[in-house]
């Protein structure tokens, strides 16, 4: 018999008009969630959900190039996240949703979780 375990935070995607139907489903089903939004629903209420927000800046080069000189913002604020999960200075969670505005927001995420090596240490997709 073999086991696995992931232990990893896994990362859901959702449309805004998704959203609110995804989180209110995790929370009847007692899931932690925290929220993965781009800056233009900064706005938007979250809810009390701990959130982080990212600026969609369209396709990059891989991790740390020499061109782009950093992560990118998806990676970022997931790093935002997962430090304020581990310093209690926002509440528990288990479980992330990515409210992706357009395919530009969503191949965004979905890089950062195939080709960024810290984001793919700390979550895992979930979709």
């Amino acid at each position: 018999m073999t086991w696995s375990l992931d232990a990893r935070i896994p990362l859901h995607l959702a449309s805004p008009e998704e959203a609110a139907a995804r989180i209110e489903a995790a929370r009847q089903a007692g899931v932690k969630l925290a929220l993965l939004i781009p800056e233009s629903l900064q706005g938007v209420a979250t809810q009390g959900l701990p959130s982080a927000a990212f600026a969609p800046d369209g396709p990059r080069h891989a991790a740390a190039c020499a061109c782009c000189a950093g992560r990118p913002p998806v990676s970022a604020a997931l790093d935002r996240l997962f430090q304020a999960r581990v310093r209690g200075t926002a509440p528990w969670f288990d479980s992330v949703l990515a409210v992706v505005t357009d395919t530009t927001c969503r191949a965004e995420v979905e890089t950062a979780l195939m080709h960024d090596p810290l984001t793919q240490a700390r979550f895992r997709p979930g979709f």
